[in-house]
């Protein structure tokens, strides 16, 4: 499970470091694509084959399942790590994410995502007072 918030500075050649923690989670390549809210998404091996096996069971017959699966895919870009624990992230995907020097990655459960240092900001200053209301979904998944 990947949770927390880091902030690190993109480079100039576009490699983002990715914490220790949850680097270690991370055994091989990740897969870096576009996400909900203007982020990117990262997941690791397992993460996105089981993302991927959700997205090949949408119906292919609705124009918008076809959409959604064109973005996500063709967006996709799969990342290595060097020696010092960095990521390079496409000029596509960090156009994307508005990525130009501070970023903030932050564990979301099954993925990782990448936001604008500005934009992460916002957001949590936007939902922060809906913590309690928002909170009250899992009172409503205990009841089904």
């Amino acid at each position: 499970m990947f949770f927390g918030e880091y902030r690190h500075n993109l480079d100039a050649k576009g490699r983002l470091s990715i914490p220790a923690k949850l680097r270690a989670q991370c055994p091989g390549n990740v897969y870096v694509t576009i996400g909900n809210d203007g982020c990117l998404n990262v997941y690791n091996e397992e993460g996105w084959q089981n993302y991927y096996a959700k997205l090949s069971k949408l119906k292919q017959n609705k124009k918008s399942a076809r959409a959604f699966l064109r973005l996500v895919t063709s967006r996709v870009s799969e990342c290595e790590f060097d020696k010092m624990g960095r990521i390079n992230i496409p000029a596509l995907l960090r156009e994307h994410a508005h990525l130009e020097k501070a970023c903030v990655i932050v564990g979301s459960g099954d993925h990782m995502e990448i936001w604008n240092e500005e934009a992460w900001d916002q957001y949590i200053d936007a939902n922060n007072d809906d913590f309690d209301s928002l909170s009250e979904m899992l009172d409503e998944m205990e009841e089904e």
